[in-house]
């Protein structure tokens, strides 16, 4: 095979392992990070994603003579997205007149600084990307380090050919000298820094939060690796069910307690099942966790939060020096001040960890986590968070995260009464409902949520996706904390008035949407 002769700025296909080959582009690495030993190899940041890696020259490819191939053997949406982003390049780079600036101590071709800080290097020990390193060559430069997006794809790569290019996929052994990077900086830029990682992308704010991202996690066939410590979960209702779902598909140990054994989540799954599926089965709260090393909970609104940790047989019991604690469930900020300081006052360490999504994104292993509290604890679950969420951001101290999941609820609330509001102002003037959604659908407020909600209203269809009953409670808790901050919330209050309403037409476990119902009768 002829040599591929590469240089800095060069668009490229890259393998990694038995992931598929994904566009990147040829750049120079930070000056502090040094190249690992090993075979020949250039590093390459990957595009639709913030993720670089060493990448041996053999396993690289010239981006325009190959890229009908690659389309072809290629279907994800994530990849793509990665095409679609090399073209965008491609046409900003033609209207620069060919022009772009130097990677090396610069910033790329949009301008961003790169890191000053030189490189953490973190120690790669997964046993399923080890084999990337070939020992029969030596004196050259090599390392494998696969981006973290790219191992969320799943199974899609293989050993294989491509117009007789032989992709290289080999048994799995320790190297050593497998690493992957994290760049940080010692100023931190205007905008958030997106740093690199295998499996972590950790984004570092003006405020200080830090987010770890890992999209389309459920797609991943394995590629997270699963904490070894034993996880609880408390809680198995439209949200909870599907984090313990995603949990153990990606090989956690989890032991469930549900406050009603018997309960019947929507999509008709109950502790039998997750037993069928691999999880073990807890009588109490208090047993849960003095099985589990760090044990989740995610029920419906402040009192169940305090009576599952404090009542008969609660969580408090079976704390003891090093247990973890995770509230996930939305509640506001005085509740978890108040189970922080009775966790910890038992030696426990805590962590608040609300998710923003839906059912549907709990299934799908693509909710939005809030954390703060005990950083240490937001970092041993780092696997879990991958397992349930697309992102997670660390928010600093218990409380915060409460705060900024009820804002976000809040707005969430006021836009899905508002939406209802137009659909049946549209109606009450003899226009067409189905031609305000489409038109909705092509204007600036175009979102998935929008979309399903109006067409679930239009068909109908209440199922309950996020339930009324606890978005009108996310309201009530953010309009109380407006109060406590001598901050006015009119359009909360208003929205609020509409949900209670809504409540009142028995609509509580219908979906958030049956919020239109309150203006039809």
């Amino acid at each position: 095979m002829a040599t591929v002769h590469l240089r800095i700025g060069d668009l490229v296909w890259g393998k990694l392992g038995r992931y598929p080959p994904w566009p990147g582009k040829v750049v120079s690495p930070p000056k502090d990070l040094k190249k690992p030993r090993g075979k020949k190899c250039h590093f390459v940041k990957f595009f639709g994603t913030e993720d670089h890696a060493w990448i041996k020259v053999e396993q690289l490819k010239p981006y325009h003579p190959h890229k009908e191939e690659m389309i072809k053997i290629n279907k994800g949406k994530r990849f793509q997205q990665a095409v679609d982003a090399v073209e965008e390049f491609l046409k900003k780079k033609e209207k620069q007149g060919g022009k772009e600036q130097s990677s090396e101590g610069k910033g790329d071709a949009r301008g961003k600084k790169s890191p000053t800080k030189p490189l953490k290097i973190l120690e790669e020990d997964d046993e399923d990307l080890s084999a990337l390193k070939d020992p029969s060559e030596k004196d050259l430069t090599d390392s494998d380090p696969e981006p973290s997006s790219l191992e969320r794809l799943g199974s899609l790569g293989a050993a294989g050919t491509v117009s007789g290019f032989k992709w290289e996929s080999s048994p799995v052994q320790d190297d050593p000298h497998f690493h992957h990077f994290l760049l940080s900086q010692t100023e931190k830029p205007a905008s958030s820094m997106e740093p690199i990682s295998k499996r972590l992308k950790i984004v570092e704010e003006d405020t200080g939060s830090t987010s770890i991202q890992a999209a389309d996690s459920t797609a991943i066939n394995g590629s997270i690796i699963p904490t070894d410590k034993r996880i609880g979960f408390l809680g198995l209702g439209l949200m909870g069910s599907g984090i313990v779902s995603n949990l153990l598909k990606m090989g956690h140990i989890v032991t469930v307690w549900n406050r009603t054994a018997e309960k019947v989540p929507q999509d008709n799954q109950h502790c039998d099942l997750f037993i069928q599926e691999g999880a073990r089965l807890g009588r109490t709260p208090a047993e849960v966790v003095s099985m589990c090393d760090i044990t989740f909970s995610c029920v419906s609104d402040p009192k169940a939060a305090r009576d599952l940790v404090l009542g008969p047989s609660g969580v408090l019991q079976g704390i003891r020096p090093g247990k973890c604690y995770v509230e996930m469930s939305t509640v506001d900020p005085e509740t978890i001040t108040e189970v922080a300081q009775v966790i910890t006052s038992r030696g426990g360490r805590f962590l608040e960890a609300p998710v923003a999504g839906s059912q549907q994104l709990s299934n799908e292993g693509m909710l939005v986590i809030l954390a703060a509290g005990d950083r240490t604890v937001y970092e041993d679950c780092s696997s879990c968070f991958q397992a349930m969420g697309k992102t997670s951001f660390f928010l600093g101290e218990a409380g915060n995260a409460a705060r900024m999941m009820l804002i976000l609820n809040m707005v969430q609330g006021s836009f899905m009464a508002t939406i209802a509001e137009g659909l049946t102002l549209a109606q009450a003037t003899g226009q067409s409902q189905q031609t305000f959604l489409d038109i909705l659908c092509q204007g600036q407020m175009a979102s998935t949520f929008v979309d399903q909600k109006c067409q679930n209203i239009l068909q109908g269809n209440f199922k309950p996706d996020y339930y009324l009953k606890h978005i009108q409670k996310d309201l009530r808790l953010a309009i109380s904390m407006g109060d406590t901050a001598n901050h006015p919330t009119p359009m909360a209050a208003a929205a609020n008035e509409v949900y209670k309403r809504a409540k009142a037409l028995d609509q509580s476990d219908n979906d958030m949407s049956a919020v239109y119902r309150a203006y039809i009768h």
